[in-house]
């Protein structure tokens, strides 16, 4: 990064906001993943207008970016591993409108997700998405990985309140796809190809965002198994007894005694696993869905159903499960987080292939995550040190991403694919569709400078 080039960058956005000092840049190398790269230069553009001037800077010059939020990410999404210029979004973080009547909000990419959530509840809408991130994860983050949450299984993902975006492309202009009307536009729908896309095809500057109404009440339960499969089972049949939940959530023992140990919270340690429910809407049904939600359960074999009388039970249940990162980062301290996602009439025959996984290779894993929607987190707690011990973590990770897809499922759920699940993609789409993605990439942003070495733009990985 020659001078020059530090030179027309702080002409563009002032010095203080152009970082080059090596400590400084360390600290931008990596995300929630294990491995780092460290970017020759980073920037904080405060508008639109820099941003753009960055971009022209960077493909005139054939300098990589990296476009980053607040770095929560669980596949390598920020993580600048090809050098060049870092380009950190969180100076945009304003939330321009509001919108009650239309119910839309506009915001900048930098907003912290439970920001906008509690904005929008103060102007009496709701704002369903709720990554487990949300206190400090960004929108813009949220949208480069379509990220989703434990109200999925009623709400929906990111992708679903996403009406349009306004995008800087790689050659610099500006774009807007999608509308803050209805989202529709003539022709093909470019705002769901830039969701998902981890700043691969562009880089967002405003976001529109759809709002809905506030549920009138709910009410949130535990269910206590004594075994794993059992307690899967009970979200399979759940959902297909025609009751669907805002959120549904599955934790392992090992999940258990690291969270019970970390918050001292009454989690109930003997059990193999347990069920976070939460039913919401109109009072009538509520306590409906709520009876019916004990009777599923104590059908597939719960031996213990507790139902939270008050919002601070509520509470505490669901500071649990916001815990369970921090409380199994305890365990070892590299702790690699998948987001396998089966159908959930395969989630039982999933755990049994996770614990399969985990004994055949002598690891830590514990298993958790959103099982209303399928999208199981089976985090594997090793030490990126230990070198032997990661070779059998890498041979873990190849084996669970098979049996994914050997059961109808996805490599990811709302993680993303990253650097780590790139070389592996191909697996899932096929070659054509590899190719056709590649084409994609290649024809949006032919010098392959936006977040090289992620998704698409990586070498794929053969099956053998």
């Amino acid at each position: 990064m020659r001078p020059p080039v530090i030179e027309e960058l702080s002409s563009l956005v002032g010095r203080e906001y152009v970082m080059d000092k090596l400590e400084d840049r360390i600290c931008y190398s990596c995300d929630a993943t294990f491995r780092s790269g460290v970017p020759e230069v980073v920037v904080r553009p405060g508008s639109v207008e820099e941003i753009m001037g960055i971009v022209r800077l960077a493909s005139r010059r054939g300098i990589p970016i990296t476009p980053r939020g607040a770095s929560t990410g669980l596949s390598g999404g920020a993580v600048p591993i090809k050098g060049g210029i870092c380009l950190d979004l969180t100076r945009l973080n304003r939330i321009l409108e509001i919108d009650v009547v239309n119910r839309v909000a506009t915001v900048e990419p930098g907003v912290i997700t439970d920001d906008l959530a509690s904005a929008v509840s103060r102007a009496g809408l709701f704002y369903p998405p709720d990554p487990s991130s949300s206190k400090v994860c960004t929108i813009g983050g949220n949208i480069a990985e379509c990220a989703g949450g434990p109200r999925g299984v009623k709400y929906g993902v990111t992708r679903d309140y996403v009406l349009g975006l306004e995008v800087v492309l790689p050659s610099g202009d500006l774009v807007q796809v999608g509308n803050p009307v209805d989202g529709e536009m003539s022709g093909p729908d470019w705002t769901m190809l830039l969701v998902g896309s981890e700043g691969t095809l562009g880089i967002v500057t405003r976001i529109f965002l759809r709002l809905v109404d506030k549920p009138a009440t709910k009410k949130t339960l535990l269910a206590v198994f004594e075994t794993l499969e059992d307690a899967a089972t009970s979200v399979s049949t759940l959902i297909a007894s025609g009751t669907i939940p805002t959120t549904l959530e599955i934790m392992d023992n090992l999940t258990i005694r690291a969270v019970e140990d970390y918050l001292k919270v009454g989690l109930p340690v003997a059990a193999e696993a347990i069920l976070l429910i939460e039913v919401d809407g109109a009072p009538s049904a509520v306590e409906k869905h709520c009876d019916h939600v004990i009777a599923v359960c104590k059908r597939c074999n719960a031996s213990d159903i507790q139902v939270a009388e008050t919002e601070d039970q509520a509470d505490k249940l669901w500071r649990a499960r916001r815990a369970i990162s921090p409380a199994c980062g305890r365990i070892n301290p590299t702790k690699i987080s998948e987001d396998a996602t089966v159908p959930r009439s395969q989630l039982p025959a999933m755990v049994r292939r996770i614990k399969e996984i985990a004994t055949k290779y002598d690891l830590k894993m514990v298993v958790f995550g959103h099982a209303g929607d399928g999208n199981l987190h089976p985090n594997i707690l090793t030490n990126k040190h230990n070198l032997e011990e990661m070779q059998r973590v890498e041979r873990a990770i190849e084996e669970l991403f098979r049996c994914t897809l050997e059961l109808g499922g996805t490599l990811s759920g709302e993680h993303g694919i990253g650097y780590m699940k790139a070389p592996f993609l191909e697996w899932e789409t096929g070659r054509d569709g590899f190719a056709l993605a590649r084409q994609v990439k290649d024809s949006v942003d032919p010098k392959g400078l936006l977040n090289p070495g992620k998704m698409f733009s990586a070498i794929s990985q053969q099956i053998t």
